[in-house]
């Protein structure tokens, strides 16, 4: 059986990943990358890197073709552009830049570490209206809290 990281550690070997500093000097150069947030929209919401576009994972696969509710137009006419896909710690990001690769998107890279390491390079992010979130507030929001239901059993 497959674990979550046997499918990421699959996918990242044909995944190229881009650090937040790499990024950061992307974004300040003409013509920077589509920044596709791929995170579940109360994520967004909460926090983003300015630019971005939303488009949850889960609907990755319909957003960027026609006909489709879900449907985005800017990820659809993307498919020679750089995009760079995020999400909180680079995971899913990797797994849905492997797919957008079989879907012919050529320029697709992953942000390794995520949202959660462009806040720790201190990077800007900000909410749902607009305005900055506060770093340490940011460090919060990421701090991991699972449930005891949601820890292997012993």
């Amino acid at each position: 059986m497959k674990r979550y990281t046997d499918l990421v550690a699959e996918c990242l070997a044909g995944v190229t990943e881009l650090f937040p500093w790499d990024l950061a000097d992307r974004l300040a150069q003409p013509n920077p990358p589509l920044l596709v947030d791929i995170r579940e929209p109360y994520e967004y919401a909460a926090m983003h890197i300015a630019g971005s576009i939303n488009v949850p994972r889960g609907i990755i696969e319909s957003a960027c073709e026609w006909d489709y509710e879900e449907t985005v137009p800017a990820l659809v006419e993307a498919r020679q552009q750089e995009l760079i896909l995020i999400c909180r710690s680079g995971n899913r990001s990797v797994l849905a830049a492997s797919t957008l690769q079989r879907m012919g998107y050529q320029q697709v890279k992953s942000l390794k570490t995520g949202i959660r390491g462009w806040n720790d390079f201190e990077q800007p992010l900000i909410n749902s209206a607009g305005e900055p979130v506060d770093i340490d507030d940011a460090d919060a929001y990421f701090t991991t809290r699972l449930r005891p239901e949601q820890h292997r059993p012993t």
